[in-house]
């Protein structure tokens, strides 16, 4: 079953303030994926669970046309709002079913999101959609987290697990999946030709001095030919 968080007016203006794009090497990983499995120009990309749209709104110079959908009106809104692009459009819509015609799809994605959709009904509209050769990106970031800061970042980092730690006793099951790195996730994947990377990637913000380095996990799977 699909979990439903983050969907009131203030998560959604939360997550657009302050919730950080993904990390160039996760692009570049995506992308190079992408083109080794099917040639362009590729015509349709969908980015599911896409919130405000800072993971979508990186589809947009590699497609002729990017839909974001989540099932929250708020971001969506949100979404709408920050993201003027001509070639992308967003809809309220479960990633579970995805507003779109059978084998039309080039590249689908989910950022920091999988892990709280029904993984067996999205996986099989994900097969739907596909088309042959097409290929899927599930990624997120981890709660393995360093901070950075001059010579304050032992301390830093030391305050932020403790106040990590603290929290897990009240997260949402779902959860598990990111602990377990999307695991359980990739093995539910039906197709041969997938990937799972695990690395540390910097993750900063223009608007701070203080450097975030955290684990991300990157799936990586196309659809047979």
């Amino acid at each position: 079953m699909a979990t439903r968080l983050f969907e009131e007016k203030e998560h959604a203006s939360s997550y657009q303030k302050y919730r950080f794009s993904p990390a160039q090497e996760i692009q570049d990983m995506i992308f190079s994926y992408l083109h080794e499995k099917l040639n362009k120009p590729y015509e349709l990309a969908v980015d599911v669970g896409c919130g405000t749209g800072l993971s979508t709104k990186i589809l947009s110079p590699h497609f002729k046309k990017v839909l974001g959908i989540d099932i929250s009106k708020a971001q969506i809104e949100e979404a709408k709002n920050a993201v003027k692009l001509p070639n992308t459009i967003f809809r309220v819509s479960p990633a579970e079913e995805v507003p779109v015609d059978d084998a039309s799809v080039d590249l689908l994605t989910a950022c920091a999101a999988v892990h709280w959709f029904d993984i067996e009904k999205l996986l099989t509209e994900v097969d739907r959609i596909l088309k042959p050769g097409g290929c899927l990106a599930f990624y997120t970031y981890t709660l393995n987290m360093e901070l950075h800061y001059k010579y304050r970042s032992e301390q830093l980092t030391k305050l932020f697990l403790e106040v990590k730690d603290f929290l897990t006793n009240y997260q949402n099951e779902k959860m598990h999946h990111v602990q377990t790195e999307y695991k359980e996730i990739f093995d539910c994947i039906p197709y041969t030709d997938k990937l799972r990377f695990l690395d540390i990637m910097e993750v900063s913000s223009s608007e701070t001095e203080v450097e975030l380095w955290c684990k991300h996990v990157v799936l990586l799977a196309s659809k047979p030919k």
